[in-house]
C-alpha cells in the first residue's frame, strides 16, 4: 500500500507513535509519505519506501494567524496526486482530521478516493477539542473520517460521552519496538548504588510538574535517590525554579532525546502523575527498560500500569499516596524487582510486531 501518514513532529506521544508506525509499515513493504510542518524529531528518512514533505505555509499580512489546515489540505492532495496514494492516515483530530477531510472532497471531483483513518490520542479529545470553538469541528471530523481508532478504551469512552457520536472506533494501544529496548537493556550497565527515578513528558500543566517536584523533594529527605527528568516544554523553568528552591539533591535535567532507552534503561523507578494521560506512551517505554512505574490513576494508565502488580496508581493530586509508592519500592529490593519484571512482561504485550498489524488490517478493509 501507499499510505500518507499526517502527525506532529514534536517529541509528543502522538508524533512519536505514528513515526514508528511508519518505519514498521516501511519494512512490511508499504511505501509510506509523511506530511507535517517540519521533519518528525525520530522520522529516518535513508528508507527507500519513507517520503518526507513538509508543508509550507507562505505568509500573508491580511491573516493574523496563517491557514494551516488550507495548506495541509493542498499538500495532502498534491502527494495524493503524484504518487497514487491509498489511504491517508491521521494522527490527532484536529486539524489534521479536518484537513484530510478537505483533501478528500477536492479529490473526489478529480475521481480520485482517498479514505481516512483517524486516530485519537488523547488531547485532541480530552483538552482541545472539549472547548466549545472546537467541539463541533472535532465531532464532524470524527463522524467524517472512514475508520477512527483510539488509544485506550478510556479515550475511546470518553469520545463516545462527550461528542455523542455514534462513530465506531476501534481501540488500538500504542506501542514499542521491543527489540530496540532489549539491545539497550543488553547494553546498559548501571553502576549507580543509588535508585534512580526518572520521569519523561513534554512538560505540560497537564503533565502534573509541579506536584511531581514536591514528591521528589519529599522521597529525597527520605532516600538519597537520582532524579532524572527528560523533555522539554512550558513548564520546564518551574520545574527547575522549584528544584533550585527546595534544594532537592541529584536533580538532573537532560532534554530532549530521539534515544530515550539509553536513558530509561538506567532507571530503577518511572513516575509519571499525570492530570490527563489517554495511554501513557512514555510510561510504557519505561516498562519496556524494565522500570516499575508510579502514575496517576488518570485515563488509561490503569490500563497500562496495573495497580499492585507493575507500579501504583495514586489520584493525581494526591503527593502522600506518591510518596509512599517511591518508599515502598525503594525500601523493598525484593518488591522493586518484582515489580520491574512484572513491567517488562506488560510491556511485550504491546510489542510492535503485534499491534502493527491490527492497522494494517484496518487498512486492508478500506482498499480492497
Amino acid at each position: 500500500m501507499k499510505i500518507i501518514i499526517v502527525c506532529y513532529p514534536t517529541f509528543g506521544g502522538s508524533g512519536i507513535l505514528a513515526t514508528e508506525l511508519g518505519h514498521k509499515l516501511s519494512k512490511n513493504g508499504h511505501v509510506v509519505h509523511f506530511i507535517a510542518y517540519e521533519k518528525p524529531v525520530r522520522l529516518e528518512v535513508n528508507d527507500e519506501n519513507i517520503f518526507f514533505h513538509k508543508v509550507n505555509v507562505p505568509f500573508y499580512p491580511l491573516f493574523n494567524f496563517q491557514p494551516y489546515e488550507l495548506a495541509l489540505s493542498t499538500k495532502i492532495v498534491d502527494v495524493s496526486t503524484k504518487n497514487q496514494i491509498d489511504l491517508v492516515h491521521v494522527h490527532y483530530a484536529i486539524p489534521h482530521a479536518y484537513a484530510a477531510y478537505m483533501a478528500q472532497k477536492m479529490l473526489k471531483t478529480q475521481k480520485i478516493n482517498l479514505p481516512i483513518v483517524t486516530t485519537l490520542h488523547g488531547t485532541d479529545i480530552t483538552l482541545v477539542g472539549k472547548h466549545p470553538f472546537y467541539k463541533k469541528a472535532v465531532k464532524f471530523s470524527i463522524d467524517k473520517s472512514n475508520i477512527v481508532t483510539s488509544v485506550s478504551k478510556s479515550l475511546k469512552n470518553d469520545t463516545h460521552d462527550f461528542f455523542e457520536t455514534n462513530k465506531k472506533i476501534k481501540v488500538i494501544p500504542n506501542f514499542v519496538d521491543l527489540e530496540k529496548f532489549n539491545n539497550q537493556l543488553k547494553l546498559c550497565n548501571k553502576v549507580s548504588q543509588y535508585k534512580t527515578i526518572t520521569h519523561v513528558s513534554n512538560f505540560r500543566p497537564a503533565k502534573n510538574i509541579r506536584t511531581l517536584i514536591k514528591v521528589f523533594n519529599l522521597i529525597s529527605k527520605k532516600h538519597k535517590c537520582i532524579f532524572n527528568l527528560i523533555g522539554e516544554g512550558p513548564e520546564l523553568d518551574i520545574a527547575k525554579e522549584m528544584t533550585k528552591e527546595l534544594k532537592i539533591p541529584n536533580v538532573y535535567f537532560l532534554g530532549n532525546t530521539n534515544e530515550v532507552e539509553k536513558e530509561l534503561c538506567h532507571s530503577d523507578i518511572f513516575i509519571l502523575p499525570s492530570k490527563v494521560e489517554s495511554f501513557g506512551l512514555a510510561a510504557l517505554e519505561a516498562m519496556a527498560s524494565k522500570n516499575a512505574i508510579v502514575s496517576s490513576n488518570r485515563g488509561g494508565l490503569p490500563e497500562l500500569n496495573l495497580n499492585n502488580k507493575t507500579g501504583f496508581t495514586c489520584d493525581y493530586n494526591d503527593i502522600d499516596s506518591y510518596v509512599d509508592a517511591l518508599d515502598k519500592l525503594i525500601s523493598n529490593e525484593k518488591l522493586l524487582e518484582k515489580f520491574k519484571e512484572n513491567s517488562y512482561n506488560r510491556a511485550k504485550k504491546f510489542n510492535i510486531n503485534d499491534i502493527v498489524p491490527m492497522y494494517e488490517y484496518e487498512y486492508m478493509k478500506l482498499v480492497k
